[in-house]
């Protein structure tokens, strides 16, 4: 599956953003979706992830202020990112699985170019 991830951009601490992640091909609905992000000088950490099933799990510097959601009818997987702080600045990426509801990086196997989020203070 090839993913594209669009919708970061720069915003002030507190406000909100939505990011998109385009997926191609017939099988999006199989795949468990997530979101990670790299901030500079900082490995890829685990943000957000929906199975096919809809159950969802978040990292811990995100639960309560983050939603993830997909619309197999569109291909798509939303980051919802609201409360939005200085630390949320990072590259945001999406990933794709055909295993189970993963944190890790490395079990997702096909990704998208990433979509920059600054926030500033």
């Amino acid at each position: 599956v090839q993913l594209q991830a669009f919708g970061g951009g720069l915003v002030q601490a507190g406000d909100s953003l939505r990011l998109s992640c385009a997926a191609s091909g017939r099988t999006f609905s199989r795949y468990t979706m997530g979101w990670f992000r790299q901030a500079p000088g900082k490995e890829r950490e685990f943000v957000a992830a929906i199975s096919w099933s809809g159950s969802r799990c978040y990292g811990d510097s995100v639960k309560g202020r983050f939603t993830i959601s997909r619309d197999n009818a569109k291909n798509t997987v939303y980051l919802q990112m609201n409360s939005l702080k200085p630390e949320d600045t990072a590259v945001y990426y999406c990933g794709a699985t055909a295993g189970p509801l993963v944190k890790v990086t490395t079990a997702y196997d096909s990704w998208g170019q990433g979509t920059l989020v600054t926030v500033s203070s």
